[in-house]
């Protein structure tokens, strides 16, 4: 049951909550209630190694007591280890820490315009993202995020930005300018609905920015961190990205974010010219050692291949079932989506109330965002839910 101080005290930016989560283990939570629920939202994509892993509760409670912050004043060996641990799995670079998604972005955004200004053409500003993106809500990631429904009530935003069709190399091709510095772009559009952008897409993308000298910015924000059965999900087309934006699953549930740039550009920033008071901070930092140590130990990449190519071929059949109510399943991995051909709320209600967590999406679409340590078994039981409400829609 929600309290009535929600509503009295928090500010009404979220839809009124339905129900008031108090726990969780693994795969499940449980409400105020007493209810159980498959979590297949893992707070949308955020607690990828499930929650009360007791490696990563382990590692936070001992690092708690040794110390939470310091500040960038200092060096961190947490910070040091982890960035390490980044640049081995991602390819020769430095990586700078914040605190969420958007603010990886937006220090992403700041490198461009800062190689730009450092540049003999400090007019080439411009940055190309997709149509249907998302990629935060603070003005300059709102100013490459396309869609009004985000923009509205905000404007004006930050100028230099040039929209193009996503998964369409030749439109990025025609949008380019004698103005632009580069492209933005998910591997996996999440918010827009799930799409996933072809490797032939990457692969011709990353030729473009190599003829035209642009550099080639990718938000892995959602598709990161093992979710797509890769550690990073472009890194299946074998592409060499400029610089990449992480967060959510990256902490394991504790707020981090970071910023992986390319020897190319790794000293593009110098001292004070960015900065955050809490990224990066030993209690951060050693939450996410624990999710990498999770990920190698239980060998969750691959589990994550396999899993979600069983999730996926089961609903396709139920696809296959029910195409009145389903037009398509959509993603890799562990990052899936059934885009609906009606309005999907009703059946993200009826799924809740049968026990059964998922997001909703733009394009119609029921994100499944299970965390990387589910079982088959539980991948079965989110099945039957799924195939009793999609029966009676």
């Amino acid at each position: 049951m929600i309290s009535e101080e929600h509503t009295k005290y928090l500010i009404g930016n979220y839809a009124p909550p339905t129900i008031e989560i108090v726990r969780g283990l693994g795969t499940k939570l449980w409400d105020s209630d007493g209810k159980e629920y498959l979590d297949f939202a893992s707070g949308i994509a955020v607690t990828n190694i499930g929650h009360g892993h007791p490696a990563w509760i382990d590692r936070v409670t001992e690092q708690s007591t040794v110390l939470a912050h310091a500040s960038n004043l200092y060096s961190i060996p947490e910070q040091v280890r982890l960035a390490k641990r980044l640049v081995e799995r991602i390819g020769p670079g430095k990586v700078l820490f914040c605190n969420s998604g958007a603010e990886a972005n937006e220090a992403m955004i700041k490198l461009s315009r800062l190689v730009a200004h450092q540049s003999e053409e400090p007019e080439r500003l411009e940055i190309l993202v997709a149509e249907n993106a998302f990629h935060g809500r603070t003005m300059g990631a709102l100013s490459a995020t396309a869609s009004s429904k985000y923009r509205k009530g905000f404007e004006p935003l930050l100028p230099g930005f040039r929209f193009a069709t996503f998964n369409q190399a030749e439109s990025f091709r025609e949008t380019v300018t004698e103005l632009s510095r580069a492209i933005m772009l998910e591997s996996i559009q999440g918010e827009g609905g799930i799409h996933t952008a072809s490797d032939e897409f990457l692969r011709d993308i990353e030729n473009l920015c190599a003829e035209k000298k642009l550099l080639l910015l990718l938000d892995e924000v959602q598709a990161g961190i093992g979710r797509t059965g890769e550690f990073l999900g472009f890194q299946a087309s074998g592409i060499r990205p400029s610089a990449v934006a992480m967060a959510k699953g990256l902490g394991g549930g504790f707020p981090l974010g970071a910023l992986w740039v390319s020897e190319e550009f790794a000293e593009t920033f110098q001292p004070g010219s960015h900065g955050t008071t809490f990224g990066g901070s030993p209690l951060a930092c050693s939450a996410a050692n624990a999710v990498l140590d999770v990920l190698e130990t239980e060998n969750l990449i691959e589990k994550t291949r396999e899993q979600g190519s069983y999730f996926q071929s089961k609903l396709e059949k139920l696809k296959t079932r029910f195409p009145s109510q389903v037009s398509e399943i959509r993603g890799r991995g562990l990052m899936l989506a059934i885009a609906m051909q009606n309005d999907p709320s009703p059946a993200i209600k009826a799924m809740r109330e049968e026990g059964l967590l998922v997001v909703a999406a733009a394009g119609r679409a029921l994100r499944l965002l299970p965390p990387l340590t589910v079982s088959r078994k539980e991948l079965d039981e989110a099945l039957v839910i799924i195939e009793r409400v999609l029966s009676k829609s």
